[in-house]
């Protein structure tokens, strides 16, 4: 009888968010990687218009652009294609 092992990397964790359409744990996930490289901003960005809206439509950012921006850095990041809503 094979045991059948689920990883469980940060990584995975992402992608199953990410496969079940959950824009906002993934992108919370995603936020505490420590290397990003350029994918950081715009995952830090759209993790900050997640927590706190109205701060970013105070300083003229749109929030929900900056959420559509981390979810396509989160796309080309992890390696996913169109089948995630980008």
């Amino acid at each position: 009888m094979a045991i059948k092992i689920e990883t469980r990397t940060k990584t995975a964790i992402i992608r199953k968010h990410m496969e079940r359409v959950d824009w906002r744990a993934a992108i919370s996930q995603a936020s505490k990687l420590p290397r990003l490289d350029k994918h950081r901003v715009p995952i830090l960005d759209a993790q900050g218009a997640y927590t706190n809206e109205r701060f970013y439509r105070q300083i003229g950012k749109d929030p929900a652009a900056l959420i559509t921006a981390g979810r396509a850095a989160l796309v080309e990041r992890f390696g996913f294609g169109e089948q995630f809503g980008v």
